[in-house]
């Protein structure tokens, strides 16, 4: 049931997102293990639109939007106290970050004080206002998307905000002449992510999501990813390595990956096909590193063929 449901997902989004098959279906594992997705890439690739097509195929899901500038306020994310004169009291306005899926859009142009204000609920799925803790609906995700190659009025995302997002991806460029054509005949016809019809209910989404919590993990799949985590601090050109979340999000992005593919368990081969796009925003490379243009991307598939893959798991 998992499996024809994340299939029936996966073409309603390829339906509009062409030739990136391997793109959708990490977004989606990213969304079906409860995870936060970065999309970064450059201008015109369909960033917004991947966020919106996936939106759009769940009915029932609340989608709201921001659009991330340098003069957004925090309480422009997640809301302000007014006072309401009829009642002589204060009242909570909520924010957009109150819905299912939250579309940042270039989040790197707010200013650091602004993303910061997406730290408590991304990471804890709350609000605080006036001390008191007030939930967003749930299943909440955040797909925010950002540009690397501009970055004129732009403030680079910390590392705090960065380790709350489960997965970094980018899309690219079409990869042949077909796919370019598709996405050409969309344009000219005006097609829109919004004309997508859903193809599962929310409650459906929170099955899935309860499946992926139930998936077994053998207990030396989680020794496998404990020393993968401890092999990025240890390697020579790093300075930062993987963070105790960043194990735990590659153990849940990994269970949401082996559901996908019709198995009741996790294999060191799910491990490592989502560890890339899990671990690569998490590492802070040595100044030496960046001088010899190493990336994390080489440094990860590095530490994958270090390792030794457990059997039988």
């Amino acid at each position: 049931m998992f499996q024809r449901r994340f299939e029936a997902l996966a073409a309603n989004v390829e339906d509009f997102i062409r030739g990136k098959p391997e793109v959708v279906r990490l977004a989606l594992v990213c969304l079906l293990a409860e995870g936060h997705l970065l999309i970064e890439d450059v201008p015109g690739v369909a960033k917004t639109s991947l966020a919106k097509a996936i939106a759009r195929s769940v009915a029932g899901a609340e989608v709201k939007r921001i659009q991330f500038t340098p003069d957004l306020l925090p309480s422009d994310v997640t809301g302000v106290q007014v006072y309401d004169q009829g009642r002589s009291r204060f009242e909570f306005r909520q924010g957009p970050v109150f819905t299912h899926i939250l579309l940042g859009d270039e989040i790197n142009r707010a200013s650091p004080k602004t993303q910061s204000a997406l730290l408590e609920v991304m990471a804890e799925g709350q609000v605080t206002v006036d001390g008191r803790p007030v939930p967003v609906p749930y299943p909440f995700l955040c797909i925010a998307t950002q540009n690397p190659v501009e970055h004129q009025g732009t403030y680079a995302l910390p590392e705090a905000q960065l380790d709350r997002f489960m997965m970094r991806i980018s899309i690219g460029y079409p990869e042949n002449l077909d796919d370019e054509v598709s996405i050409l005949s969309y344009g000219v016809t005006r097609r829109r992510p919004d004309e997508l019809k859903s193809v599962m209910e929310l409650d459906d989404l929170r099955l899935m999501i309860r499946a992926v919590r139930d998936q077994r993990v053998a207990d030396n799949l989680r020794e496998y990813v404990a020393r993968l985590i401890r092999a990025t601090r240890a390697h020579p050109d790093v300075e930062l390595g993987v963070s105790p979340r960043g194990g735990i999000a590659l153990v849940t992005a990994a269970q949401a990956y082996a559901l996908a593919a019709g198995r009741p368990y996790v294999t060191a081969d799910d491990v490592k096909a989502v560890a890339i796009p899990v671990l690569n925003h998490r590492l802070l490379l040595t100044p030496e590193a960046r001088i010899q243009q190493r990336t994390a991307a080489s440094i990860l598939t590095d530490v994958l063929a270090a390792a030794p893959v457990p059997t039988g798991g």
